[in-house]
């Protein structure tokens, strides 16, 4: 795959998506033009910033930055419990903070609301654009017309997996998605408490990222338009799949991701792996110390034999709107995302998976990290990333998109349709959402 065909198109979707955006929610008299870079200009005087996130251990990434730039001082909000309700209120009552960790699926929905400001007048942030993975900052800065966010990590796809459950089972380690199902069926048969994952009902960026791997792409922009495909037949092969391990009670529905439950049902040995991003591995570490050297880290099963992974999560960190100090926003976001020290700290402390070139240098990357039996977990992921395909796309409106098929998958977990119905439900989402925004969108196929 070409890097550069797929750079290019992720340029040309991403700024459809901010223009049909702007067109539909701006009036013909609005003179503002939310695409020109705001002033850059340094403060006089000593400045204190405010920066929202969800990522642990970041209040001591930023105390690092403190001791360093008295003049530039950093007050850290975790916000992880409502990210986007708490954005979401502060914007209204324009007391957003001037920088705020976004997801890359959650930045088309903000744009369209106003709430970035342009930060390409920094020569900071303008020059940071070679730092990051093409990807990732052609969906951050909206195609080149603006440097409104810099990416922070990414979500590279693999599966979590308690190797002595597996042993002890004399269950092969499945390496694609009809192994798996054959894996399910004989762990839960040698033990009736003991599934082989969770399926968790109110997570649709996870479910996303399953799509994700089997090339099920959701939109694409042509001829002036989008064209929604969320219930494509490689989205719908993705949710049979899941529906028959549903179905078929091989999975649990009753826990989420991170949740007090889900890490009781680890520790009482009723759950044997997990399909998860790279920024979760801390998240065992952290909350089963005890099961230290019995978990091992390898490839999501695959569909075919092309070997494609899939991306849950990854974030920027964005420009808000209303920051009196975008000159020493841009300081400090670039040191955030790019800095060596503070890139390792972040993947200690967070189990962030940088998006930076530089950070995915790391020492700490190229080592064998103890919990999981000393495994070079990192080369997983990173193999993991270089499979991921790079043309999928958000549309315009996936903040509503997400909200519908969670509600939908909820309701199908619960006996209430199925997966599929959940994937027409989040389609006729999209274009109704995009109808409504008066954003040109199609049914495609």
């Amino acid at each position: 795959m070409s890097t550069t065909i797929t750079r290019n198109r992720l340029a040309v979707v991403a700024a459809a998506a901010s223009i049909a955006l702007l067109a539909g929610c701006s009036s013909s008299d609005d003179s503002s033009d939310k695409s020109s870079a705001a002033s850059c200009a340094p403060a006089k005087g000593k400045v204190t910033l405010q920066y929202w996130n969800t990522v642990n251990g970041m209040d001591k990434v930023v105390d690092l930055w403190n001791k360093s730039h008295p003049n530039i001082q950093v007050q850290t909000k975790n916000i992880s419990n409502d990210q986007y309700g708490a954005i979401g209120n502060a914007l209204k009552a324009g007391k957003a903070p001037d920088l705020a960790q976004v997801g890359y699926d959650e930045l088309p929905t903000l744009r369209s609301q106003d709430a970035f400001v342009d930060a390409s007048a920094c020569k900071t942030a303008a020059a940071a654009k070679s730092k990051f993975v093409p990807w990732t900052w052609s969906q951050s800065s909206f195609g080149d017309t603006g440097v409104f966010a810099l990416p922070q990590d990414t979500g590279p796809m693999a599966m979590y997996v308690r190797t002595d459950l597996f042993k002890k089972y004399d269950v092969a380690i499945p390496t694609t998605w009809d192994e798996y199902l054959t894996a399910a069926q004989k762990l839960h048969k040698a033990d009736p408490k003991l599934t082989i994952t969770f399926f968790d009902p109110n997570n649709a960026e996870w479910f996303n990222g399953l799509l994700w791997q089997n090339n099920a792409n959701m939109y694409s922009y042509s001829g002036d338009k989008w064209h929604v495909t969320v219930e494509s037949d490689k989205s719908k092969q993705v949710a049979d799949y899941w529906q028959k391990l549903i179905s078929d009670k091989l999975v649990r529905t009753d826990v989420a991701n991170g949740s007090t439950q889900m890490y009781a049902a680890y520790q009482d040995n009723q759950i044997a792996t997990q399909i998860g991003a790279a920024w979760g591995y801390t998240g065992l570490r952290d909350n089963l110390p005890k099961q230290a050297g019995k978990w091992s880290i390898v490839p999501m099963p695959t569909w075919g034999a092309d070997g494609t992974s899939g991306d849950w999560g990854g974030s920027t960190v964005a420009f808000m709107k209303g920051s009196k100090h975008l000159y020493e926003s841009a300081e400090f976001n670039n040191w955030l995302n790019t800095d060596p020290e503070a890139l390792a700290m972040e993947n200690e402390l967070g189990g962030l998976y940088p998006a930076a070139n530089d950070g995915l240098k790391l020492p700490a990357l190229s080592k064998g990290v103890p919990y999981y039996n000393n495994q070079k977990i990192f080369d997983v992921f990173a193999d993991s990333s270089k499979k991921i395909d790079t043309d999928f796309s958000w549309g315009p409106t996936q903040k509503t998109v997400n909200l519908a098929l969670q509600d939908a998958i909820a309701k199908a977990a619960g006996g209430d349709g199925t997966l599929s119905d959940a994937l027409a439900t989040a389609q006729a989402a999209a274009l109704k959402s995009m109808k409504d925004l008066a954003i040109p969108a199609t049914a495609g196929k």
